[in-house]
C-alpha cells in the first residue's frame, strides 16, 4: 500500500441524493479520502455507490452536504471545470477519431500547444503499450486495447482525480485480470487519487487501499481489504465481503469479546459482533476456508458434527458441502493435495476452527 500523508484531499460531508425530494438513494455520506489513495465504493446493483461517483463527476447534482476537492466545495463548479479524468465500462471513446485523436482530444480542448500534444499522446500510447496502434479506430481494436485507451485518455491531462465506474465490466475474466494489474500499476507509478465503483468483490478486494461497503445509501464500513475481510462490522458485509456460513444459534453467554452460542449442533465460542445481548438468537459467520476437516494439524476451540452430501473439484481446491442437524449448509474448502478427504455420501464428520475466525451477529 501507498504511504500517505495524513492531509485529506477530497472530502463527502453529509452528502445525500434525492431523485423525487422524498426518498434518499444516498443516505449521508462522509468520507475523508487521503492525497494518491485508492478507493472503491462496492456494493449491490442500487446501493448508492455510482451515484455517489455521479455527483463528485458534477453529472448529478447534491441534494444537501458537501463535495470539497483540496479544501474548496465543488457543489456548483460544472464538471469541465473539475479537472478529473473519467473510466466508463462502455469506453466512451470517439468512433470517429483515431487513437491518437482520441487521447489528444482532453489536450487540445486545454489549448495545449500542438507540438506538446503530440509528444504526449506518444509518452502516453507507450505507457499503455499501444504505441503501433495510434492510427487505428476504436472499433480495430480488442475490448482490453479499447480500455487501456480509455485509461490513457483520462490520465493525460495529468488530473489529480481519476473516477473509474464499472470499467472492466464489459471484459472476459483473463482481460479483467490482466487490466486490474494495470491499472494498479500505474496507479503506483503516477500517485493519482482513485474512486473505483464496481460490484466485483475480487476486484476491490485485489485493487483497493480501502474499500465502503454500499447497502441501501448507506456505508455499511469502510476499511482497507484486510480488516474487511477478516473483521466485518456485520452480518451484510460478512456476506457481501466473499464467501461465509452462517450458523445459526443463541448467545447463551459473554465474556468480554467472545460470546458462547448454542446451536442444533453443539455450543460453540466466537468473536461477538457489537450490540449482541445475552439470550439473543444469531448467526454465527465462518468461512469456508477457515474450517478444517479431521486429521488436521490446526489448533481449534470448536467442533461441530456435520453430515456430507457432496463434494466438488474446483481445480487448486475442493468444496465439500455438509449439513447440520437442522438442514443448514456448511461449505469447506479444502487444498486440493493429498491431504483432501473422501466421504462416503451421508457419511458423518466433524468440523473444527479456532473461535478468533468466526463472528456472533444479531440474526435477521
Amino acid at each position: 500500500m501507498n504511504d500517505f500523508g495524513s492531509e485529506t484531499f477530497l472530502r463527502f460531508d453529509n452528502v445525500k441524493k434525492s431523485y423525487d425530494q422524498t426518498n434518499l438513494v444516498v443516505k449521508g455520506f462522509d468520507m475523508d479520502v487521503r492525497k494518491g489513495e485508492f478507493i472503491t465504493l462496492l456494493g449491490p446493483s442500487g446501493s448508492g455507490k455510482t451515484t455517489v461517483l455521479m455527483m463528485l463527476a458534477g453529472f448529478e447534482s447534491v441534494t444537501s452536504g458537501d463535495i470539497a476537492i483540496a479544501g474548496k466545495s465543488i457543489n456548483r463548479t460544472a464538471p469541465n471545470k473539475r479537472n478529473i479524468g473519467m473510466v466508463f465500462q462502455n469506453y466512451a471513446l470517439f468512433p470517429h477519431m483515431t487513437v491518437a485523436e482520441n487521447l489528444a482530444y482532453p489536450l487540445t480542448v486545454r489549448k495545449m500547444p500542438k507540438a506538446q500534444i503530440k509528444e504526449r499522446v506518444a509518452e502516453y500510447l507507450e505507457l499503455v503499450e499501444l504505441s503501433d496502434f495510434g492510427n487505428r479506430r476504436p472499433g480495430q481494436l480488442s475490448g482490453g486495447q479499447r480500455q487501456r485507451v480509455a485509461l490513457a485518455r483520462a490520465m493525460i491531462f495529468q488530473p489529480t482525480l481519476i473516477l473509474m465506474d464499472e470499467p472492466l465490466g464489459a471484459l472476459d475474466k483473463n482481460l479483467r485480470e490482466q487490466m486490474q494489474f494495470e491499472i494498479t500499476r500505474l496507479h503506483k507509478q503516477f500517485g493519482f487519487t482513485v474512486i473505483y465503483v464496481t460490484h466485483d468483490q475480487t476486484e476491490a478486494l485485489s485493487m483497493s487501499d480501502r474499500i465502503a461497503v454500499f447497502n441501501d445509501g448507506v456505508v455499511q464500513q469502510c476499511a482497507p481489504p484486510a480488516e474487511l475481510y477478516e473483521r466485518p462490522v456485520n452480518s451484510f458485509v460478512a456476506d457481501f465481503i466473499g464467501e461465509n456460513n452462517f450458523i445459526p444459534g443463541t448467545v447463551t453467554s459473554l465474556e468480554g469479546s467472545a460470546a458462547k452460542v448454542q446451536t442444533d449442533g453443539g455450543t460453540i465460542v466466537a468473536q461477538v459482533a457489537d450490540g449482541l445481548m445475552e439470550g439473543q438468537a444469531c448467526r454465527v459467520a465462518i468461512r469456508p476456508e477457515k474450517l478444517f476437516i479431521p486429521p488436521t494439524t490446526h489448533a481449534y476451540d470448536n467442533a461441530l458434527t456435520v453430515r456430507f452430501t457432496t463434494r466438488i473439484y474446483v481445480g487448486d481446491f475442493i468444496r465439500y458441502y455438509f449439513d447440520l442437524a437442522d438442514g443448514t449448509t456448511v461449505v469447506v474448502k479444502v487444498l486440493n493435495d493429498l491431504s483432501a478427504p473422501d466421504f462416503e455420501d451421508g457419511a458423518e464428520a466433524q468440523l473444527l476452527w479456532l473461535a478468533s475466525d468466526c463472528v456472533a451477529f444479531p440474526a435477521g
